[in-house]
């Protein structure tokens, strides 16, 4: 298992998504436990990427309840269709909120955040676990960040 993570600062943030995802992949080969991994992967897109907030939320008795993530305390639970979270999952897809105060019914777990993208992890064609990342600045996430979280959830699949 690697102790650090190899990025520069000074890169593109296509640049650093490109370096961290192959040191997430090498980060969860031969780990089995997943909170183990989901910490890890959270604490490197929050160092890597600098954002707010970062973290899960895992499908539970049909709520969302918050797993491993990276900021400030957070809502520990979500229901089906509320807020961007239960949305994307009530949605099956990514969902990219440029200024949260616009988004109907959003949960405001923090009222720091200005931005945020939730994406959903699937195991046997359900919604298993979304990936919540806030920031505290308006429409910080681009197509960029879209397309390259939806790789880390598609390696997170593996691990479910």
């Amino acid at each position: 298992m690697a102790e650090e993570l190899i990025i520069a600062s000074t890169s593109s943030k296509a640049e650093r998504y490109a370096t961290l995802i192959p040191q997430l992949e090498s980060l969860v080969t031969g780990e089995p436990d997943l909170v183990a991994n989901l910490s890890n992967i959270a604490a490197a897109l929050k160092q890597t990427l600098n954002f707010f907030w970062v973290g899960f939320y895992i499908v539970k008795n049909d709520q969302l309840v918050l797993g491993p993530f990276q900021g400030p305390i957070a809502c520990t639970r979500i229901n089906f269709g509320k807020g961007v979270c239960g949305t994307s999952w009530k949605e099956q897809k990514t969902i990219l909120v440029p200024d949260v105060e616009a988004f109907p019914g959003h949960i405001a777990c923090s009222s720091a955040s200005k931005s945020e993208i939730v994406l959903p992890a699937f195991k046997g064609g359900n919604v298993a676990l979304v990936l919540d990342v806030d920031s505290d600045v308006l429409n910080d996430f681009d197509e960029t960040d879209q397309r390259e979280l939806e790789k880390v959830m598609r390696l997170i699949e593996t691990l479910l």
